[in-house]
């Protein structure tokens, strides 16, 4: 819009004619005055209408509260009683002389002006782009972007590059449940939305990138677990010719100079951060993510810890045939590297459970905000592991032959490291969940209440893709 001032910069023309564009805030009728505080992205603005602007003055009255209005007035300071000390524009206010009604809204179905934490959650998940209106929810978003800029251009230093990674992929038994896709050119086959980028960002160790990361989009088809979504966000990164310190040294530091600059006002509780095994966290904490501050009740408190020496493999849960051990499955992921100590262990398929892996978490708070390892780069190894889990040479061949034939090719050792971004934000902004710092998320059940999905397709859609349902009451 020509020659639009944001309401933040409206300091600078006290005396002169403006421009802004914003929603009404708040309407106050007070006798022969019309108080307005309108809003933009960058904070509000105490207006007021005087007698002597008769159109204004006309145009003013049916206006209501989120209407969308380009108003133009004078920026006047305010009289000595009515200033508002420390608070932005609470020295000056717009005398509006003409204003033009850029769209109306109905009432809105909540006040967006409040933090929301009274108003019922489902009700905000419907009508969220109101509820994003609040300035709270403004806040975690626009700090959420800053985070990310700050990342990107501390691994950009670093000599990192930003790859993007498909999202129709392969669906492979690692990990949680795929989300499919179904292929209208191929029928019967299937896409996967990808769980993580794992198996992408070591195939790019493999292309020589040696230093990569992606703010990744991820999907898991799981069942309803607390504070999950469907689909959530990853600070992704992997590196080439590396040990285990070689991670944990540049997350650290970026970890450290993120909450220093954007986060001043909160104090690390322990810098280096400290390192705790996984054995030591199960029998202090009985779990693996402890919360290892010294004083709980400051929310400006920041305890970083790192867990370290996990075992590699358990026994999978055998519940329904208690008599016997069960088979072994992975604790983490199976690309993962042994310790070196440990190595021969694993090719030998001895002491099991006994061996070590080189993954690392980071927790925060009593939370894990990252996960990641040191990989196995030959193909041997991957193999192996994925024999210990009850893989046959055919099946790993059909779902894992890609990556072993990489592996093959002259792949380096690699490592690296997946963040929880949404998680990250979540303690950073002291909020009680992650559907508080994602713009659009979904409940708890995986529903889009505002999209109303998932949802029913026409018959004509099914047919393009081969697919009929199977209805059940």
């Amino acid at each position: 819009m020509k020659n639009r001032i944001y309401i933040k910069n409206l300091k600078d023309f006290v005396g002169q004619e403006v421009i802004i564009a914003g929603w009404v805030d708040v309407r106050r009728d007070q006798g022969k005055l019309v108080f307005m505080d309108m809003r933009d992205m960058t904070g509000l603005v105490q207006c007021v209408i005087l007698p002597n602007h008769s159109e204004a003055m006309e145009q003013v009255k049916e206006v209501r509260t989120e209407w969308v209005l380009n108003i133009k007035g004078i920026i006047n300071k305010r009289p000595e009683r009515n200033i508002k000390e420390g608070v932005l524009n609470g020295d000056i206010e717009l005398e509006i002389t003409n204003m033009e009604i850029l769209n109306k809204a109905n009432t809105p179905n909540f006040d967006v002006t409040s933090d929301g934490k009274e108003i019922g959650e489902e009700s905000r998940l419907k009508y969220r782009y109101l509820d994003l209106r609040r300035p709270r929810m403004q806040k975690n978003i626009r700090n959420r972007h800053h985070v990310a800029k700050f990342v990107r251009d501390f691994l950009d230093r670093e000599n990192f590059i930003e790859i993007e990674t498909p999202i129709l992929t392969k669906s492979t038994p690692e990990g949680a449940r795929d989300f499919i896709v179904p292929s209208r050119l191929y029928q019967g086959t299937f896409y996967a939305l990808p769980q993580s980028p794992q198996q992408y960002k070591q195939l790019l160790m493999a292309s020589g990138m040696e230093k990569y990361f992606q703010i990744a989009r991820c999907m898991r088809d799981e069942d309803t677990r607390g504070d999950r979504q469907p689909e959530f966000t990853q600070l992704d990164m992997e590196m080439s010719f590396v040990e285990k310190e070689d991670v944990m040294e540049v997350n650290e530091r970026l970890l450290i100079e993120l909450v220093t600059k954007l986060y001043p006002h909160k104090k690390i509780q322990e810098i280096p951060f400290p390192r705790i095994t996984y054995k030591d966290a199960m029998e202090k904490y009985g779990n693996d993510r402890p919360d290892v501050r010294t004083d709980k009740n400051d929310p400006d408190s920041l305890a970083f810890c790192w867990i370290i020496e996990f075992p590699f493999f358990e026994r999978t849960d055998k519940s329904d045939n208690p008599n016997t051990e069960g088979e072994w499955t992975f604790t983490h992921n199976p690309f993962s590297e042994p310790i070196k100590e440990h190595k021969e262990w694993l090719l030998e398929g001895k002491n099991l459970g006994n061996i070590l892996t080189t993954q690392y978490d980071i927790t925060l708070n009593g939370y894990e905000i990252g996960g990641g390892s040191i990989r196995a780069h030959q193909a041997e190894t991957l193999h192996k592991v994925l024999n210990i889990i009850g893989h046959k040479d055919d099946d790993i061949e059909r779902n894992f032959g890609h990556m072993l034939n990489a592996f093959q090719s002259g792949t380096p050792p690699h490592g690296g490291i997946a963040w929880g971004f949404d998680r990250l934000i979540m303690l950073l902004e002291n909020e009680p969940n992650i559907r508080e710092v994602i713009a659009f998320p979904k409940t708890g059940e995986g529903k889009d209440l505002m999209m109303e999905s998932p949802s029913s397709v026409s018959d004509k859609q099914l047919k393009e893709l081969g697919i009929s349902i199977n209805k059940k009451n």
